[in-house]
């Protein structure tokens, strides 16, 4: 769990209250996978939130829900969602964007297909051909 949060070894035995070569010499194996501590202790975490999403624990749902949002920025060596606004050229204000209510939204979203689905591509052709 130490290794996890990116402990060093001298904070580690300091916690433990034992020398560091005491330290290196029972945990070698631990601290040898200091590398994928931090993946063990995520894998653990993610199957715990799992296991409440199936019991129904709607607070799991929504950490699970973020985990998997994460893992998904990681994988694409991202720390940050992107940000949908384009950003101005330099000298250039950005507009605000106009605000639009759930509806509205709702019905732009219905005529803007998702190109990466059959039935948008469907709907990009038909719109395409009228």
């Amino acid at each position: 769990m130490l290794l996890a949060c990116g402990w060093s070894n001298e904070r580690i035995a300091a916690t433990l209250r034992v020398t560091l070569p005491t330290l290196r010499k029972h945990y070698f194996s631990e601290l040898k996978s200091r590398a994928v501590a931090r993946d063990r202790l995520d894998a653990s975490v993610m199957m715990r939130a799992w296991d409440g999403v199936q019991k129904g624990n709607v607070s799991a749902i929504r950490l699970f829900g973020h985990l998997l949002e994460r893992n998904d920025l990681m994988n694409f060596g991202q720390t940050t969602k992107p940000r949908d606004v384009e950003r101005a050229p330099a000298g250039e204000t950005a507009a605000k964007a106009e605000k639009v209510g759930k509806k509205e939204a709702a019905v732009i979203a219905a005529h803007s297909p998702d190109a990466g689905t059959p039935l948008g591509e469907l709907m990009m052709r038909r719109q395409q051909s009228h």
